[in-house]
């Protein structure tokens, strides 16, 4: 028997990423992993970055790639189908590829079970609305929200990537030393990978048009914008030689 749509989970789940966004900003805090794990108690069970990333973020894939691969329609089909695909070609990215090549520093336990948790949520909220709620005319391929929100999500994915590449090549394997960031939008941004992917799930939201997607756009701007403002902080307070044109999140702006 195949599943229907219920709103009342949809609306429960969207509610749930708009409540967690908005706490982020209210306790203006940023998440104990990387820079910031030192401030959880030394007792913590930490597991490596890699298989701490890989283990994060599996849920968003797997999820979602289930529900995309179950459902009887072609991959081209259905805008929602494709709009899912993009969202699993994010999460297939992060689970596969970022989390091999990270050279993060050990990774809190406790936040790993949130973070899988809270992946495994919003894959399954993403993935059930698309398939079994979602309507779009036929006609939403050449709507302009469709065609500018593709985009959007394509440049932000490439953005992040980019950025984590830089990132990445400014330490050698093993090193925990810090240093600037310099090229592409670090040129502009302290952030430049949460500004990235920021702008990804702002396309996706745009895309879709839906109130998950647009939830979950809300709570990554709100998550990663603050993480990257404690970021911009950090580095003005340990380099003195920091680029004071360089702002946080938005070049030129903020």
């Amino acid at each position: 028997m195949p599943l229907r749509c219920q709103q009342s989970p949809v609306l429960a789940g969207s509610a749930t990423l708009a409540v967690l966004g908005a706490l982020v900003l209210y306790l203006a805090e940023p998440s104990g992993y990387g820079k910031y794990s030192e401030s959880l108690t030394s007792s913590s069970i930490r597991l490596p970055a890699r298989a701490a990333w890989f283990l994060q973020e599996l849920p968003s894939f797997a999820v979602s790639a289930g529900i995309l691969v179950r459902q009887p329609r072609s991959f081209f089909s259905l805008p929602a189908t494709v709009l899912l695909g993009l969202f699993c070609t994010h999460y297939f990215h992060r689970t596969f590829v970022y989390s091999f090549l990270t050279r993060g520093r050990p990774f809190p336990i406790v936040l790993l079970f949130r973070g899988f948790v809270f992946c495994m949520g919003n894959g399954l909220l993403q993935g059930y609305y698309l398939i079994y709620c979602a309507e779009y005319p036929a006609e939403w391929y050449t709507d302009l929200r469709f065609t500018l929100g593709v985009f959007l999500f394509i440049l932000g994915m490439g953005i992040n990537i980019h950025s984590d590449y830089i990132l990445r090549r400014l330490r050698k394997p093993g090193e925990v030393t810090y240093r600037i960031p310099q090229g592409g939008l670090f040129t502009y941004v302290s952030g430049a990978n949460f500004l990235g992917e920021i702008i990804e799930w702002s396309g996706y939201a745009l895309a879709s048009w839906s109130l998950p997607a647009l939830a979950f756009a809300f709570f990554s701007l709100c998550f990663l914008g603050l993480r990257a403002l404690h970021h911009h902080r950090f580095y003005l307070k340990v380099f003195e030689d920091y680029p004071k044109s360089r702002k946080a999140l938005i070049p030129f702006i903020f």
